[in-house]
């Protein structure tokens, strides 16, 4: 498995499961020996297929990352965008001759999804009530979330095109047509003009003191839009502002998104050959379903609740990803 650079939801970082010395309340890696058949809890799968986070990190991790359902290997379509856009004048057929022949040659690459998982070890002495299980496979379903929303947003804000802007108290800032410069400027490069708008909190926050530093009742109303209804003056389809946060160190927490704009292409219910700038490419687990939970038993007085599900991010097309970093 492949660790992030910084620890979540804990004061040490996240470990490989090596097969001994454990203690209740670890979170690990999950290894091979997690997922064998015998382990496996239907009960609490079934739970798991039908869990709603109610903190919302799944709806995040859809708008930044749409999931895209595939196999374990999969090929998807890396368009010659340029080709979309070609124009000839010399489309007119000779008498007794043919149409002008043309070639889309779009790359197609190989590609498979990655399995993941994470273990927590109980001491059933740390539990109380019947539910116990649940609530630990419902920790690690947020878990995994937020460990796929850090992935999506890092492969986003690595591949865009940024420009550093200060957003605060100085007269005659525009935040708004900042971004409608950007957005421009992303359809004159991919010649598809980006659809969703990805806030930071502190950048969200930057902007409501920009317009009401001016102090009037057009800055004031600037101000107060709501997301839904900035996404209409920006002419995208949807505008979200990220308020997730992860466990940067010991004592700190950290914004996922923070002090960003960031703009892009995507949409929901696609396949593996639109022109979405970003993809969350997902595989069903054994048996259906995107998750699968097993309970292993490894003392008497421990037990390992596994979840494990496939899946990788990509960044399909590069074309057209721009960025403001706001101070």
């Amino acid at each position: 498995m492949t660790t992030l650079t910084a620890p979540i939801e804990t004061e040490t970082p996240i470990l490989a499961d090596s097969g001994s010395g454990y203690r209740g309340g670890q979170i690990l890696f999950a290894n091979d020996s997690r997922f064998l058949e015998t382990h496996f809890s239907e009960p609490l799968t079934a739970y798991a297929v039908g869990w709603k986070d109610p903190n919302n990190l799944e709806e995040t991790l859809e708008f930044v990352a749409p999931s895209v359902e595939v196999g374990r290997r999969f090929e998807w379509k890396k368009a010659a965008n340029a080709e979309e856009f070609y124009s000839e004048t010399d489309d007119e057929r000779a008498i007794g001759g043919d149409f002008k022949r043309v070639e889309f040659t779009g790359e197609d690459v190989t590609d498979k999804t990655i399995n993941k998982g994470l273990t927590c070890i109980v001491d059933l002495d740390n539990v109380a009530g019947a539910n116990w299980q649940q609530q630990k496979t419902a920790k690690l379903l947020r878990r995994i979330l937020r460990n796929e929303l850090r992935r999506a947003v890092t492969a986003l804000t690595a591949a865009a095109v940024n420009a550093n802007k200060t957003w605060d108290t100085t007269a005659g800032l525009n935040p708004d047509q900042d971004i409608k410069t950007e957005l421009i400027a992303a359809a004159d490069v991919s010649g598809i003009r980006p659809n969703r708008v990805l806030f930071g909190d502190t950048a969200w926050n930057k902007r409501s003191i920009a317009y009401e530093a001016q102090d009037n009742a057009g800055g004031y109303a600037a101000a107060g839009l709501s997301a839904e209804e900035l996404a209409t003056r920006l002419a995208v389809d949807k505008v979200l502002v990220s308020r997730e946060r992860f466990q940067s160190s010991a004592g700190a927490k950290s914004q996922v998104v923070g002090n960003k704009v960031v703009m892009y292409f995507a949409e929901d219910g696609v396949d593996t050959e639109d022109p979405s700038n970003i993809k969350r490419f997902v595989s069903p687990v054994e048996g259906g379903g995107r998750v699968r939970v097993y309970v292993q038993q490894i003392s008497a007085k421990l037990v390992a609740v596994t979840v494990e599900h496939y899946s990788k991010v990509v960044v399909t097309y590069t074309g057209g990803i721009r960025q403001l970093t706001i101070s």
